[in-house]
């Protein structure tokens, strides 16, 4: 269960900062800006990615080695 958190936490800070990526520089990377859902809230979206990263690596690292 540690390593899918960490791995998931892993998916949700790249795409968070691969979003925020998109909205400075332009790349055209990342699937947040490939969602229409999320048209107009795209840094918002990559930010909570990023919280939910964070967070992520904090469950992980409260589950222990079991």
């Amino acid at each position: 269960m540690r390593e899918l958190l960490g791995v998931l936490g892993f998916v949700a800070l790249v795409q968070g900062v691969l979003g925020l990526l998109h909205e400075v520089v332009h790349w055209r990377v990342g699937l947040v800006r490939r969602l229409g859902l999320l048209d107009g809230y795209e840094i918002y979206a990559s930010v909570v990615l990023i919280v939910l990263a964070f967070a992520l690596f904090a469950a992980a690292e409260s589950r222990g080695s079991g």
